[in-house]
């Protein structure tokens, strides 16, 4: 499901240049960093008006023109919110943003060209989805149920009345008197808003007998129809709101995630398809046609013949659906997608795209990134490392793919090797890489002749091996439940195991640097002396609050991905104090460090550049 991650701390107000528009104030955390730049990230929420898309890509709204449907073009974007759009709705000249922590952000879109920002307001809990009535904007927030916002002076919106929905709030629609919210296992709410000071629940529908969760909602008529997850399509009478009723349903093989409804039709965002169900008899659904949809399909619009598909990673996908028992790709949007990890060398920067692959990024100007090229990667792009002309990618069950990069904008695959186990993480030294394979532990790979790398040994570590540095004679893995194991690496073809030091919490990722390994241990930095080898030894630790994946070393400074970036100063390694931090938009899973610029694989929320000002 969608990233919910939600931070504790409290948010301090910074101003963030726009890398579209002008400057705007958002609520956002950081210390000693500044954003530089932004690019790629997954797209959850579109909405249509006229000839117009407007759909989340990250932690931006992007507007597409789609009057030739199978050429949507870009048009204008907004610059960098402070968190992943997670909803979108559009009235009159303004497109109304369910941005996750950021709240809801009202951007004046009357020249799409040129989105701004007029105003926000930072909701309780986290905004998943929002509709429009009026003068009040209705956000599905997360834990804190449904807010109000009044908006009909979109500079300086104000809570007009809030509902405390039992379960999580996903989804909102609005009709009449009545808010409709899809409340993940406590079904659907239906919440009387007739004075928006003082809303009532005025009945409900609970889904969880059924195999349901209910992720979204739509209001055609008489009838609620929810998307309701792994319990497909609900259709529920609503036409006494104080004694719902489920009339039909239609079980997907998918997860239904979004739903939109026209005429006689519910389109359903499931899974990987985009499902038409003919309603015209809402006791009897039945299944019409279905399209595939590259990526996971999140949540759909329809407008006239063509339904608008928000895809995750495979960016909007627009699918004609004119005759509805047969329903076909027009056209799409790509985007990069999401950022597992990074690595950076010269002007690029190149991003484990997790299913899609290998993304080259262009960032000579780090304020404007821009993708240079891709090769999409059989498996899953977990890690990436770069030596020479070469990308060494960890695609999980793809295994290590190796991928020319002397021309970024035409890359190609030099050679692979299959590695046993599932490929997390990789380094390169020399003429060999040495990745971390999961269960089958640390995988020695000759890559001399890249055309033909084959293995030159290997050492099956205790624990799952997920992160790998190479430093001198050693591999250091880190080995999830098996903490960090020190690998001899002398003779490639019959590595062993030096020492071990088993770190508490799992050891996902790790760097080294001079006499110290720095492993991201479940939510916590451990800084380990490794001078002897054979005795490893704590030297300190740091609490990073959030789950720590990635981390690199530059200088005294130890810049760690744990649900933002963290840098650690650790000149005095006993005594590691936290002197930067940023919360990025998305859950920060690699980072690199490349001249004054820190690159952060921010998940859903793209590669962030930002720069450390100390």
């Amino acid at each position: 499901m969608k990233k919910l991650f939600v931070f504790l701390t409290s948010l301090a107000l910074v101003t963030l240049p726009l890398l579209a528009g002008p400057q705007v104030t958002v609520a956002q955390q950081s210390a000693n960093v500044e954003l530089v730049g932004q690019i790629g990230g997954s797209t959850y929420a579109v909405a249509v008006q006229g000839n117009y898309a407007y759909i989340g890509v990250g932690p931006r709204l992007v507007i597409l023109n789609i009057a030739d449907p199978a050429h949507p073009a870009v048009v204008g974007q907004t610059g960098v919110l402070p968190d992943v759009v997670e909803g979108v709705t559009v009235a009159g000249d303004y497109a109304y943003v369910a941005a996750g922590r950021g709240g809801l952000r009202i951007i004046d879109v009357a020249d799409p060209a040129h989105p701004t920002v007029t105003g926000f307001y930072n909701t309780p809990g986290f905004a998943c989805g929002v509709a429009v009535s009026g003068n009040y904007a209705y956000v599905a927030a997360g834990k804190k149920g449904l807010r109000i916002i009044n908006v009909a002076d979109p500079a300086h919106p104000s809570e007009a009345g809030f509902c405390n929905t039992p379960g999580f709030a996903y989804g909102v629609a609005v009709s009449g008197n009545h808010a409709y919210v899809a409340a993940g296992k406590k079904g659907l709410r239906i919440i009387n808003v007739a004075d928006p000071a003082h809303p009532s629940e005025a009945g409900f529908y609970d889904i969880y007998d059924t195999p349901g969760y209910a992720y979204g909602v739509a209001v055609s008529g008489n009838y609620a129809y929810v998307a309701a997850g792994d319990g497909g399509l609900r259709i529920i009478n609503v036409a006494d709101p104080a004694h719902p009723s489920e009339v039909g349903f239609y079980d997907t093989p998918g997860r239904a995630f979004g739903v939109a409804v026209s005429g006689n039709y519910a389109y359903v965002a499931d899974s990987k398809r985009l499902r038409i169900i003919n309603v015209a008899d809402p006791s009897n659904p039945t299944a019409t046609g279905s399209c595939y949809t590259p990526g996971y399909a999140w949540g759909v619009a329809v407008s006239g013949n063509y339904a608008y598909v928000a895809a995750g990673s495979r960016g909007l996908r627009i699918i004609n659906v004119a005759d509805p028992a047969h329903p076909s790709e027009a056209g799409f949007y790509d985007t990069p997608g999401w950022a597992e990890g990074v690595a950076v060398s010269g002007n690029y920067a190149y991003v484990a795209a997790g299913y899609r692959g290998l993304r080259i990024i262009n960032v000579a100007d780090p304020a404007h990134p821009s993708e240079a090229g891709f090769y999409d990667t059989p498996g899953y792009a977990l890690g990436v490392a770069v030596s020479g002309s070469y990308a060494y990618v960890a695609a999980g069950d793809g295994g290590l793919r190796i991928i020319n990069v002397a021309d970024p904008a035409h890359p190609s695959e030099a050679g692979f090797y299959d590695t046993p186990g599932r490929a997390y993480g990789v380094a390169v030294s020399g003429s060999y890489a040495y990745v971390a394979a999961g269960y089958r532990g640390l995988r020695i790979i000759n890559v001399a002749d890249p055309a033909h790398p084959t293995e030159a040994g290997f050492y099956d570590t205790p624990g799952w091996a997920e992160g790998v540095a190479v430093s001198g004679s050693y591999a250091y893995v880190a080995a999830r439940d098996g903490g960090l194991r020190i690998i001899n690496v002398a003779d490639p073809v019959h590595p062993t195991e030096a020492g071990f030091y088993d770190t508490p919490g799992w050891a996902r990722g790790v760097a080294v640097s001079g006499n110290y390994a720095y492993v991201a241990a479940g939510k916590s930095l451990r800084i380990v002396n490794v001078a002897d080898p054979a005795h490893p030894t704590e030297a300190g630790f740091y609490y990073t609050l959030w789950r720590a994946f990635g981390v690199a070393v530059f200088g005294n400074y130890v810049y760690v991905a744990a649900g933002g970036l963290r840098i650690i100063d650790v000149a005095d390694p006993a005594h590691p104090t936290v002197t930067g931090f940023y919360d990025t938009p998305g859950r920060a899973f690699g980072v690199a460090v490349f001249g004054n610029y820190v690159y952060v694989a921010a998940g859903d929320g793209g590669l962030i550049i930002l720069r450390f000002l100390e």
